[in-house]
């Protein structure tokens, strides 16, 4: 009886051990969405990212930055990559929220092609998030 017990909990506490490898940043601003928006898509742009997809509609827009200078001793490893995912939002107060949501992937080369896994945000990524944050709050 007590076996099953142990494994139930193992089983549960497995679940809930799950690490969240991203870095989410969030700040407010009075700029309406738009302006907004607009911002995060030219500020993307000037931390070196490129744009991978946009919702105008629903203000978000996700972008890529490639790190070429990270280095892995894995023949299958190809580069790092730094992916934002921004969300713009009126807020019920008539304040604009932006949430940004910074990942960073290894890319490995493998039989079935190009193949992304997930790791700690880096610290460049995090930094990019607070910076985009930053330029436009005001």
């Amino acid at each position: 009886m007590h076996y099953r017990l142990l494994l139930a909990g193992a089983i549960a506490l497995s679940g809930c051990g799950q690490k969240s490898f991203a870095a989410p940043a969030s700040a407010r601003t009075s700029a309406s969405p738009d302006d907004t928006f607009a911002c995060v898509k030219k500020q993307l742009g000037e931390l070196g990212y490129k744009q991978t997809s946009s919702d105008v509609a629903e203000h978000r827009i996700t972008a890529t930055k490639i790190d070429y200078k990270s280095r892995r001793p894995d023949v299958q490893f190809r580069r790092m990559l730094n992916k934002l995912d921004v969300d713009v939002s009126a807020e019920a107060d008539g304040q604009t929220s932006i949430q940004a949501l910074g990942r960073t992937f290894a890319e490995y080369s493998t039989h079935r092609g190009p193949t992304e896994e997930e790791e700690k945000a880096s610290d460049q990524v995090a930094s990019d998030a607070q910076t985009l944050l930053e330029r436009c709050r005001s």
